[in-house]
């Protein structure tokens, strides 16, 4: 057996993405459970100002702002949809819990639809998404009574499902700056359209309100920027199976930033997930 093989300049850009997605989950849920935000303040301003940012980005490079109201409405849509639902789930779940429901999603949405386009899904990848999966259970699964919101996990369920259909949308890029700003502008929109529509309050403080352009600008905007350069170049199951580590990211990330301890229980499913993705991205050596 062999590794199939990722050139340098695609893992680092990969592992930047997986950090800047997996702060992101930090970042909304630092924001949210300070109270002093709502969850479609947070949204909004997540969206808006990487699409400011992008634009600054795309006009930089291309010297004009033209973008194309004909296409990416569904992608679009979708990243509002996994946007919305993120920040609104994370009112009434833990972080571990709602990072493992929003990626277990994830990882089954992409592997239906990398079914239906009759993607090779070989033994030895199955294997290793259900080692993984094991780790992650492992890892997440509740040691002392507790309660999910059956509304809120819902909602991290329908975020799972349209970040999936997101990346997977992101295979046909051929411009990355193009398609990625045009959907964050366009997500703009229909943030719009949710505010005008459902929303009578909003709620914002100087802290939240860095906290939601952070994830707006650098770890949404330039890391979907980086994850689209990154999707043509990879198999859909590759990616999926790559963002398993998302939820171990985020969870050492809290161990950081909220000063946690690290537990027996970490190390040892890290290990396990590691190795199930190990073992995911090897194939046979063809004789």
């Amino acid at each position: 057996m062999k590794i199939k093989r990722i050139s340098l300049q695609i893992f680092i850009l990969i592992s930047i993405s997986l950090l800047f997605l997996s702060a992101n989950s930090i970042l909304c849920k630092m924001a949210i459970s300070t109270q002093n935000i709502d969850a479609y303040s947070f949204t909004f301003l997540r969206i808006f100002s990487g699409a400011i940012f992008l634009l600054l980005i795309y006009f930089y490079k291309n010297k004009n702002l033209k973008l194309n109201l004909k296409t990416n409405w569904l992608s679009s849509f979708m990243l509002f949809l996994y946007a919305i639902c993120f920040s609104y789930s994370f009112m009434n779940l833990y972080a571990g819990i709602g990072t493992l429901i929003l990626f277990a999603v994830v990882q089954l949405s992409m592997i239906l639809i990398a079914l239906f386009y009759k993607e090779k899904l070989s033994l030895h990848k199955i294997i290793g998404v259900l080692i993984a999966f094991a780790g992650l259970g492992y890892l997440l699964y509740p040691k002392e009574e507790f309660v999910i919101s059956l509304f809120h996990a819902s909602l991290m369920i329908i975020a799972g499902i349209a970040w999936g259909v997101y990346s997977v949308l992101g295979k046909k890029s051929t411009n990355a700056t193009f398609n990625t700003t045009d959907n964050f502008f366009k997500a703009s929109i229909f943030t719009l359209i949710f505010g005008v529509l459902f929303v009578d309050f909003l709620k914002v403080d100087v802290y939240t309100f860095l906290l939601a352009i952070t994830s707006g600008m650098i770890t949404s905007a330039l890391g979907y920027l980086i994850w689209y350069e990154v999707l043509p170049k990879i198999e859909i199951f590759t990616a999926s199976i790559l963002q398993l580590l998302v939820p171990i990211i985020a969870i050492f990330l809290s161990l950081i930033i909220l000063d946690e301890k690290l537990s027996f229980e970490l190390i040892v499913s890290t290990f396990i997930i590691l190795f199930g993705i190990l073992i995911a991205l090897y194939k046979k050596r063809k004789i």
